[in-house]
């Protein structure tokens, strides 16, 4: 998908982009609503109080051991901690699309890039038994130039393995490939790789996130200026 020149200079501070990888939950996708709903089922089973949505959202793009940390108050060494998370992934997988969408706008951003034949793709922590039904769901999957969960390689981000894997598969080199998250380690996997970076401040940040300190290479905070960034021009 992105054996092919770059149709219209699509740069990024003068370097060519071949190739957009974003990363899932909280940054292509608004997953926070189905598992702020796992969760809150998970605690209601097992006699708790339902948390506010606002509470949960800030959670999300560190994953289900996040998740029940902040809704149990407890840690991963508890003995009832795994149970619990093993109850809230079962309920949001029987719900992994209820609500879930893509951020307002990042469809115009996916067909701009398909536009210009820019390939895209997905590398994610989320493991493959759940992202690859979501993405199913979502009507993704066969768009993705390469969807890289994190259980695609020995090691997820932090680690760059991953994205190397995408620009691998998609024969696209490191520099002309733009990685897009919302959380620390997405920003670090993506400089460690040799891409370009962007922290999506639209994501699940919290009051205690940093990003001006991540070293991304820039931020947007919406996705639409994905497309302002890259120098391509949208329908809207």
């Amino acid at each position: 998908m992105t054996d092919h020149p770059v149709i219209n200079g699509a740069r990024f501070r003068g370097q060519p982009i071949r190739l957009v990888l974003f990363d899932l939950d909280g940054t292509l996708a608004d997953t926070a609503p189905d598992l702020a709903y796992a969760l809150n089922q998970t605690l209601i089973r097992h006699g708790r109080k339902a948390l506010p949505f606002e509470q949960i959202r800030p959670h999300v793009s560190h994953g289900g051991i996040a998740l029940i940390r902040a809704g149990f108050g407890i840690e991963p060494n508890h003995p009832e901690f795994q149970g619990y998370r093993d109850d809230m992934l079962a309920i949001y997988q029987d719900n992994i699309a209820r609500e879930t969408t893509l951020f307002p706008g990042m469809e115009q951003v996916l067909a701009q890039l398909e536009q210009h034949a820019i390939g895209w793709g997905i590398v994610t922590n989320k493991p493959a038994w759940l992202t690859d039904p979501l993405m199913v769901g979502m009507g993704l999957n066969r768009r993705a130039a390469c969807i890289i969960s994190g259980d695609t390689t020995p090691n997820s981000k932090p680690h760059p393995g991953p994205i190397l894997h995408a620009c691998e598969l998609t024969r696209t080199l490191p520099r002309e490939c733009l990685y897009i998250g919302d959380a620390e380690r997405d920003i670090i996997a993506g400089r460690e790789a040799g891409t370009t970076t962007l922290t999506a401040l639209f994501g699940y940040l919290d009051a205690a996130d940093r990003p001006d300190t991540w070293g991304a290479d820039d931020s947007v905070a919406s996705p639409t200026q994905i497309l302002e960034k890259l120098g391509l021009k949208s329908n809207g």
